[in-house]
């Protein structure tokens, strides 16, 4: 670590000063003078490179739900002030589902399958992206999930309970299928409706059940295909990894579930509810974090705003997020 400790109010002032904000107001004043909608059109797809490797950004869409879920140690009036200086909702919390394409070898490898319609009806648009950049789901090798919840391969089984993904490899860690798919796992810990955890976890078993008789098991560490390698971050599930791609000089991270949005669990330091055990969570989240901010890598986080591109500092009371220009 190189010791740097930065004011927070003097990043997050440089941060918008350095383009986010008003880039976004000039593009939405100069849409509304064209009589345009801002938001028609958007692409679910963001193209960049790690080195020798072609990396993609596919959207599935969002998920969403109650933000006291994704922060349940933060006091609700300072919750509501936060969500509200962010020009957030102070109602409802959206999730972004950004999968990550990697063109490396001769070969396309998926990182996380995405939720489909698993957890609600505005996910399921990763194969329109796919398709967008010219590519059906033949045309994947591979598939690696950071751990086993919904979100995360709910686009394994198609609608007619096959392979969405014929010709693919699902590399899933075992930790997390022992504890979700064999088991019947104890989703008490979970701050939402009963109802809610069984239909949570009947999701994943669902989810996973056309690749069962092929799913190949891994152990956190392990370096699937040249350039990616897993990094254990159990706490959120018992298996869960994040993911350092790698090549030459080049690396990106990415933090799978270890925070969910930016405003709450990077600037502010509140701990997500669907973490099984928080400590281990926490742990794995400072010792990640503190890496990413240490070596100034490029981060992506699969629930932030899309594309999900940026990068971690350490300040004087945490972290902050910073994010990635956009690279036409």
């Amino acid at each position: 670590m190189t010791g740097l400790t930065i004011n927070r109010r003097a990043i997050m002032l440089a941060a918008a000063a350095a383009g986010g904000i008003g880039l976004a107001g000039s593009l939405g004043r100069h849409a509304a003078a064209q009589g345009m909608t801002p938001s028609a059109g958007n692409a679910g797809h963001y193209r960049f490179r790690v080195g020798e490797i072609t990396a993609t950004v596919l959207s599935d869409g969002v998920i969403g739900g109650p933000p006291r879920v994704y922060a349940i140690d933060a006091a609700e009036a300072e919750l509501g002030a936060v969500l509200r200086n962010a020009f957030l909702p102070t109602d409802h919390m959206t999730l972004n589902l950004n999968t990550l394409l990697l063109e490396t070898g001769g070969r396309r490898v998926l990182l996380e399958a995405g939720a489909g319609q698993s957890m609600g009806p505005n996910g399921g648009r990763f194969f329109a992206s796919l398709a967008a950049i010219g590519l059906t789901p033949n045309d994947i090798d591979a598939i690696v999930v950071s751990h086993t919840h919904p979100d995360h391969v709910g686009n394994l089984r198609a609608a007619d309970g096959g392979r969405a993904f014929p010709r693919a490899a699902v590399f899933v860690p075992r930790a997390d299928w022992d504890f979700f798919v064999r088991g019947e796992p104890d989703l008490s810990y979970m701050p939402v409706p009963a109802e809610f955890r069984r239909s949570f976890a009947a999701a994943i078993k669902r989810s996973v059940e056309p690749v069962a008789g092929d799913v190949q098991l891994y152990e956190a560490g392990q370096e699937i295909v040249p350039g990616l390698t897993t990094i254990a971050a159990s706490g959120h599930t018992p298996g869960m990894v994040t993911f350092l791609v790698h090549s030459g000089s080049d690396q990106l991270l990415l933090t799978a579930d270890l925070a969910y949005q930016p405003v709450i669990n990077i600037d502010r330091n509140w701990r997500p509810g669907p973490d099984r055990d928080r400590d281990a969570a926490l742990e794995a989240r400072r010792r990640i974090f503190d890496r990413a901010a240490a070596d100034r890598l490029l981060v992506l986080g699969f629930h932030y705003p899309f594309p999900g591109l940026g990068r971690i500092l350490r300040t004087d009371t945490g972290y902050a997020w910073v994010p990635a220009h956009w690279q036409f």
